[in-house]
């Protein structure tokens, strides 16, 4: 890899003549990051793509490319690329659904607004992965269709997908009005399918872990149902009747629906596994009887979980503050908290409390100076990196608090460059406040010298436009070939330079 020409490449300064230039010699790291470019013409991106199919693949996702410009035959990747985006041809469409490598007609099959015949040919595929695939994407009539197909792979795909109609998902459920699977992934493998006394797992390294056939596709069966209950579209009646499943799994993938019934609700509350009680306390359906009852559970994620509920109660929220690890996360009920609310948890005695607010970046500024002049370490953490604060505040923070507050004082976007140069001053130094000075806009040359000493923070000081220009010719030679690469991509480097190390 040469880390040069890759920094050169994303270098947003490079003139348009080096591009040119650097496409010439572009092996695929280069084209990479050359295909990134937002000032990339078309006739550039042409050149591009005549380099690589990789490449050219990317640039179609990216709307550089229309049809126009790609040939199906010669680049089949890049043409089904833009049947992806909507932006192919039709007859590229039916091309494909006859090619002879599956890999193609498995990829057109995901690709959307397909003609109906397409879909037709795609759906009597003699390769299961295809007609899998179709079935997933695909129209709800075509779903409907294909859940009664022969192949319980096929049915697993319709399972999942969430245009299928409701009630052909509750037929997938249920299994009636559908006629038997007759085969599986697993039952493929042998001559003539045969019921074995136990559950197997069969040898093949294509199939998925745990997968096993005694005859009636069960491994496949019990992941379609998997897919239905955790598919919004299933309808509520028929997922809530997997409640009392032996299979843990399933009971799991109800616990996030918001459709279901409070006695539904009731029986996960009481589940052994402690995801599907999880899941459970962080729907935002559940009613506040069944939260209050979860905050009392055994397992911590349980109650973290909790915790990430938008609709918890704030009472009930502050008492889980101390019992369990959050963070420096803003909670979706913290965000949505009322100017009442916000005064109110402001005041809390609780320091954790304290800290669940001060997540918040659009604290009136009265309340944001008083959290900034807080007692408690883990507060002026979290608000240290809130707008508005004034540098004697940050300043006043490190003062009292050191090395537990200062990397996250460096990340305030309105930290000044003299406030960033005492950062990187700092005895003892924390090591992460340099990597937050070495990618802060308002860093200067002389705090961004002092990052260079440390080897993770290094990297982003060769790349901030506010080094010197020196420093940053001479970081091209660097040892280290992140380094050089962030310093040739640095918008600073002189033209001449970059003129001096393109090919």
């Amino acid at each position: 890899m040469n880390h040069i020409l890759c920094g050169l490449a994303a270098n947003p300064a490079l003139p348009s003549e080096l591009v040119d230039r650097l496409i010439t010699v572009a092996d695929d790291e280069i084209a990479t990051e050359l295909a990134a470019r937002p000032d990339l013409s078309h006739a550039q991106a042409l050149a591009l793509a005549a380099l690589g199919e990789g490449t050219a693949v990317h640039l179609a996702y990216e709307g550089r490319l229309t049809s126009a410009d790609i040939d199906p035959v010669a680049q089949p990747q890049a043409a089904l690329a833009l049947l992806d985006t909507g932006a192919g041809l039709p007859e590229w469409a039916r091309r494909f659904a006859t090619d002879p490598v599956i890999e193609r007609r498995e990829k057109l099959a995901a690709c959307p607004d397909l003609p109906p015949d397409v879909t037709d040919t795609l759906a009597a595929d003699s390769e299961i992965a295809v007609v899998a695939e179709l079935a997933l994407w695909t129209t709800p009539d075509m779903a409907a269709r294909l859940a009664r197909h022969p192949h319980a792979e096929v049915r697993r795909a319709v399972a999942a997908n969430e245009t299928t109609p409701p009630a052909v998902l509750e037929m997938l459920l249920t299994g009636d009005g559908l006629p038997p699977a007759l085969r599986c992934l697993v039952c493929d493998r042998e001559r003539t399918p045969t019921a074995h006394p136990h559950p197997h797992p069969h040898p093949a390294d294509d199939l998925p872990p745990g997968a096993f056939c005694t005859g009636s596709h069960e491994s496949t069966v019990h992941d379609m149902w998997r897919q239905a209950l955790s598919n919004p579209a299933t309808p509520a009646r028929a997922a809530a009747g997997f409640v009392g499943h032996s299979s843990a799994l399933l009971r799991w993938s109800l616990a996030a629906r918001p459709d279901l019934p409070p006695e539904v609700w009731g029986r996960l509350a009481d589940d052994p596994l402690p995801g599907t009680r999880a899941d459970l306390a962080e729907n935002p359906a559940v009613d506040a009887t069944h939260l209050r009852a979860l905050a009392t559970d055994v397992s911590p994620d349980v109650r973290r979980s909790l915790a990430h509920n938008p609709r918890v109660p704030l009472d009930l929220l502050t008492s889980l503050a101390g019992t369990v690890k959050i963070g420096a996360t803003l909670l979706p009920r913290i965000a949505a908290a009322s100017p009442a609310e916000v005064e109110s948890l402001a005041t809390s005695p609780d320091p954790a409390v304290r800290m669940l607010l001060a997540a918040r970046r659009d604290l009136p500024p009265g309340i944001r100076d008083a959290l900034a002049a807080d007692t408690d370490a883990k507060v002026l953490k979290s608000i240290a990196p809130h707008p508005g604060l004034s540098e004697a505040r940050l300043r006043d923070m490190i003062d009292h608090h050191g090395v537990r507050v200062l990397a996250k004082v460096a990340t305030n976007p309105d930290a000044s460059p003299s406030l960033l140069e005492h950062v990187t001053r700092h005895d003892p130094p924390v090591q992460k406040a340099f990597r937050e000075v070495a990618r802060h806009r308002n860093a200067t040359a002389t705090s961004l010298l002092a990052c260079l000493t440390d080897r993770r923070a290094r990297p982003l000081a060769a790349a901030h436009p506010s080094l010197p220009v020196p420093v940053i010719v001479e970081l091209l030679s660097d040892a280290e070939g992140r380094v050089a690469e962030a310093a040739a991509a640095n918008p600073s480097l002189p033209s001449a330079m970059m003129l001096k190390l393109t090919p």
